[in-house]
């Protein structure tokens, strides 16, 4: 499948129908079509021989759509950054990309070079005349995108879809719950923000399905109010969404099948789905499927996935994450590398059509995380994605992680992320973030500091660091809790005993 051909598809077949809708934006595919064909031949004009992706800003609007689509029809990838990400992040991903433009369709704080706004895209796509040919377009190992996430150095790291990883995925993905030709004129929620590797389940599968993407804002999601009544008017039957968010909805009693009538299908990936979390949406929207998946940015949003059924309710195991996908294999290794048998723990490897070309610009970490070895004949990439599981029977079972990442709210977390950058505040001396679990879910973080000069006031001071520290992560990297102390507990060889500090702190 070539998501490109698919929209010019659409757009000849069914040119009016909408492609997405957005904040009170609306557009067809023709017209997604056709802007992004005529903001491709500006960018392939403009850029010339700098083949370097393209950033692009701003938060779920039709604009960003056209501009991704755009930037791969001019040849380059696209790397989009959400108006949630703080400044100096977003500094940190624009210095590191190099990118020749940015596309900005939200205002862009900071004094950036060659920013193009949203109303010069408009003009732009408004005097242009010139299409762009498809042989311009990405295609086959060449990078569709590139998605940043937190890196345990303190700064984001970015992840390298190709062409060729997308396509493979959505073959599979536009089969999940029903046939691809099932979707077409279907809603599908956008819960996530274009910078999250979730939200590449539903707007590319939709677009290859010939649905419509239906996107809350920022604003929205925050107002449960606004947020079930925009529900209520969405006629959404595709929900695409991590487990938490579907947790938050479920909190209001109006939250069920009377509420949102055509739901049809919810597909998780991005965090654990808990048992309670799936006995409720069952209770709640009788009629509706619910597939669990399981993934890692690196191998292109996720690579398993199944239908949670009452047999596996019942089961005394957590939930599975599914049966992998054509052109995937899933191994389950022991600290050494042995493959291990099954219903033994250890390392979840994937290695397939969907791995990642790897981090952009990090040779160091491509070294340490990907791999190339040889299943049926033919070479494929392979990724260690340090979660723990254990297969039964061919169905994954997720354990958690191996290392110090964490899921939080279905964002991927270093907690040395966060810790390096609590150190960049001068009254801190040493600093862990622990996350806290209930039922082998993270539900929060908590920073555990040394703390330099007197403390009057702990909550005080927490807000104090709270605001401080937003200068340099988004809020959902943002510890809830903080707690002050005088030393931490050591291991034996001198580190930091984090599961001593964890049980003293409780």
């Amino acid at each position: 499948m070539n998501i490109l051909e698919q929209v010019k598809q659409y757009a000849c077949t069914k040119p009016l129908a909408k492609a997405m809708i957005s904040d009170g934006e609306e557009i067809t595919y023709q017209q997604l079509d056709l802007f992004s064909d005529y903001l491709a031949a500006y960018l392939d004009q403009t850029c010339g021989e700098n083949r370097d992706p393209i950033v692009v800003y701003g938060h779920k609007s039709v604009y960003m759509l056209v501009c991704m689509l755009a930037c791969v029809k001019s040849g380059r990838a696209y790397c989009p950054i959400d108006v949630s990400v703080p400044e100096l992040r977003t500094r940190q991903i624009l210095n590191r990309i190099g990118a020749p433009v940015i596309l900005a369709t939200e205002e862009l704080n900071g004094d950036f070079q060659q920013v193009i706004k949203k109303e010069e895209i408009k003009r732009i796509i408004a005097l242009q005349s010139e299409s762009i040919s498809p042989e311009k377009w990405v295609k086959d190992q060449q990078v569709f995108y590139i998605i940043f996430t937190s890196g345990s150095t303190g700064e984001p790291k970015g992840v390298q879809i190709t062409a060729d990883c997308l396509n493979h995925y959505l073959e599979w993905s536009v089969t999940l719950g029903s046939e691809q030709r099932e979707k077409t004129g279907k809603r599908f929620l956008n819960q996530a923000p274009f910078s999250f590797d979730l939200s590449v389940m539903d707007v590319y599968t939709c677009l290859a399905g010939g649905g419509t993407l239906w996107a809350l804002s920022r604003e929205v999601q925050q107002d449960y109010k606004r947020l079930m009544q925009a529900l209520g008017s969405s006629q959404v039957s595709i929900w695409v969404s991590t487990p938490s968010f579907a947790e938050i909805c479920l909190s209001d009693k109006q939250f069920g099948e009377h509420l949102m009538p055509e739901l049809e299908l919810f597909l998780f990936c991005g965090e654990t789905l808990t048992k309670a979390a799936a006995a409720k949406l069952r209770e709640r929207f009788p009629r509706a499927q619910i597939i669990n998946t399981y993934g890692p940015t690196e191998s292109t949003v996720a690579v398993t996935g199944t239908v949670i059924t009452q047999k596996d309710q019942a089961a005394d195991r957590s939930l599975p994450v599914g049966r992998v996908k054509p052109g995937t294999f899933i191994e389950i290794r022991d600290e050494e590398g042995g493959l291990l048998k099954d219903g033994e723990k250890g390392e979840i490897i994937i290695l397939g059509n969907t791995v990642s070309s790897g981090y952009y610009k990090s040779p160091e970490l491509n070294q340490k995380f990907f791999f190339e070895a040889e299943r049926n004949g033919q070479k494929v990439r392979g990724y260690h994605t340090g979660d723990e599981g254990y297969l039964r029977d061919g169905m994954l079972y997720y354990c958690g992680r191996l290392d110090l990442q964490i899921k939080l709210h279905g964002y991927r977390i270093e907690v040395e992320d966060i810790e390096k950058n609590l150190l960049k505040l001068k009254e801190i001396d040493k600093a862990v973030v622990l996350p806290n679990v209930k039922e082998g879910k993270t539900k929060s973080l908590s920073a555990y500091v040394i703390y330099r000069g007197k403390i009057t006031e702990p909550f005080d001071t927490a807000l104090i660091l709270k605001k401080k520290l937003k200068e340099f992560l988004p809020d959902y990297m943002i510890p809830k809790k903080f707690i002050f102390v005088e030393e931490f507990p050591l291991t034996g060889n001198g580190k930091i005993d984090r599961k001593l500090l964890g049980r003293l702190a409780k």
